[in-house]
């Protein structure tokens, strides 16, 4: 499996607006908006996608837009797995990973080669330009791959999704996300956490590339099924739906798996009133929050008060090297 990654346009990628430089997405039906000059064709703005708060698909463009400096950085040089709600969040989705053809010039594509010898052309999210390409297309919640396209086979961090069992309470998830924080800790291992914008909570660890994403899911399904053995009334990591026991949290490790994927950060989710997936502090954590605290609607305004609480998952320093425990 190999990826190589490639520019359609002959002009290099554009990065976005700074930070603070406030996109505004017209009024109207459809548009063309100039971006870094970049001209992206926005269509059906007024198009409801959250029925019972009257969110529109501009409303969504528009989030995309104020949150674009912290997210874009998380985006880039990775393929992207469009989940397309052309009907809104209570709408049928599909999944695509092949770039739609025509596309703009200056997409730039991840070739990713599978185990069937298919070589499928995913698009990346290199700027503002393509991120509003992208969301234009109806996709609600973003789903960029682990590994970066220079090597999809070498993950650089590894997570965990703790999703409540039928029967399980959020406030189990609570609970459940501070025994993997401690035992992740006291691996020498730095956690961060976000929300999943449902109904659990994300855990991530920047590690070094070097593991193969074959190991890495090895070693998160070794360790979800020890913290399952020790807490066994709390956490479970069976992976068949139907031997789960009632009023457990899950401890997913399998999208650590090659080609899997989660929501990104900042991703809305197609939810009541559009919860935000949202970086938080273990402080908020332990504090108590609801799922439904951080909105399409207010998001925007926490990422200007405190910046990307994520910001660790990019840095070069202080990644753990995994290849230590294999």
């Amino acid at each position: 499996m190999t990826a190589v990654r490639r520019s359609r346009g002959a002009s290099p990628p554009r990065r976005g607006k700074r930070a603070g430089h406030r996109v505004t997405i017209p009024e109207g039906t459809d548009a063309e908006l100039v971006v870094d000059g970049r001209e992206v064709r926005l269509t059906n703005l007024g198009k409801i996608f959250w029925s019972e708060s009257g969110i529109t698909k501009r409303m969504l463009l528009q989030y995309y837009a104020d949150v674009a400096h912290v997210l874009l950085p998380h985006l880039r040089d990775r393929a992207m797995v469009m989940k397309r709600y052309p009907n809104g969040a209570t709408g049928k989705c599909f999944f695509m990973k092949r770039a739609p053809s025509p596309r703009p010039d200056w997409i730039e594509l991840c070739s990713i080669e599978h185990k069937s010898g298919n070589v499928i052309d995913f698009p990346m999210v290199q700027d503002l330009a393509s991120l509003l390409w992208v969301v234009n297309l109806g996709c609600i919640d973003l789903n960029q791959w682990y590994a970066r396209c220079d090597d999809t086979d070498r993950p650089d961090y590894l997570h965990f999704d703790l999703d409540p069992v039928p029967g399980a309470t959020f406030a189990k998830v609570v609970e459940a996300a501070l025994v993997m924080r401690d035992a992740l800790v006291k691996l020498g291992m730095s956690p961060l956490v976000k929300t999943t914008g449902s109904k659990g909570l994300h855990i991530y660890v920047a590690i070094e590339r070097g593991p193969l994403q074959k190991e890495v899911w090895t070693f998160a399904k070794a360790l979800a099924q020890t913290l399952a053995a020790q807490h066994p009334k709390l956490l479970t990591a069976e992976y068949i739906i139907a031997k789960r026991p009632r009023g457990r949290v899950l401890v997913d490790y399998n999208q650590n798996a090659w080609g899997r994927t989660l929501a990104s950060l900042y991703s809305p989710r197609p939810k009541p009133r559009a919860p935000v997936s949202t970086p938080v502090t273990w402080d908020e954590v332990e504090r108590g929050f609801a799922i439904s605290d951080f909105r399409i609607d207010n998001v925007p305004a926490r990422v200007a008060a405190l910046g990307d609480l994520w910001a660790p998952l990019l840095a070069r320093r202080g990644r753990f090297k995994l290849e230590r425990m294999l």
